[in-house]
């Protein structure tokens, strides 16, 4: 088994990923992220640097900051620049990759949102996944990683377990009980999974979205798989 083999299937391990398999064996599966992996570092290799956005526009938040008010954006913009140390030339960089796996995740997915986020403190030194990069409409800048917060938020219960998150269909889910944490009431289905460092720590998240149902099959969540085993070598 290759060295990209063995990290897959250690990460479809952790992130509890064979829940979301279907039909599809593990094997296959693995076969498809390595293939995605090799296609993603390509497009690294020759890709321009991404456009970096320091500054991005973000939702207003509700009462006590619990959920973000669709399609009323904040007069401030959200700035990077305090919560990563600074606008150095190593964080100019990281950021710049970062933009070009978002290019090509959104080239090969046609999905309509994706977002990577670090799971860093943030200026108040408390907890939580920040927005380094992504494409879509306007969202939460931060989510608090505690356990009050994640028991309304998808993105917050992975950044603190490390298991994937995945619905294919977001009314169903809702109807059901599920907790559901709304940026964009037009999303129909929703992809959360981990980011591990070498040590196997919890470095942050992917959330990827869609204003369609069941989006989320095999073929689709390895790529995204790939994206997650790419992303953190490149974290500022």
């Amino acid at each position: 088994m290759s060295q990209d083999a063995v990290a897959v299937s250690d990460y479809i391990e952790r992130a509890a990923i064979v829940a979301y398999l279907g039909e599809t064996s593990e094997a296959t599966f693995t076969a498809k992220v390595v293939q995605r992996q090799a296609e993603l570092r390509a497009f690294l290799s020759v890709a321009a640097p991404a456009v970096v956005q320091w500054q991005y526009k973000v939702p207003e938040l509700g009462e006590g900051g619990a959920c973000s008010l669709f399609g009323q954006l904040a007069d401030e913009a959200y700035d990077l620049t305090a919560i990563l140390g600074g606008q150095s030339a190593h964080n100019q960089q990281a950021l710049q990759a970062l933009g070009n796996i978002a290019a090509f995740y959104r080239e090969q997915s046609g999905l309509d949102w994706f977002g990577i986020y670090q799971a860093r403190p943030n200026t108040a030194g408390q907890p939580v996944l920040v927005k380094l990069a992504y494409y879509g409409a306007a969202s939460r800048a931060e989510f608090p990683l505690n356990s009050d917060f994640a028991k309304i938020s998808n993105n917050s219960t992975v950044g603190l377990t490390g298991k994937a998150k995945i619905i294919n269909d977001v009314s169903a889910y809702l109807g059901s009980g599920g907790e559901y944490y709304t940026c964009d009431p037009k999303v129909q289905a929703e992809a959360c999974l981990p980011l591990f460092d070498q040590s196997g720590k919890i470095a942050g998240i992917v959330d990827a979205e869609d204003f369609n149902k069941n989006v989320f099959t095999a073929d689709a969540l390895a790529l995204l798989v790939a994206v997650c085993l790419t992303v953190p070598a490149y974290l500022p």
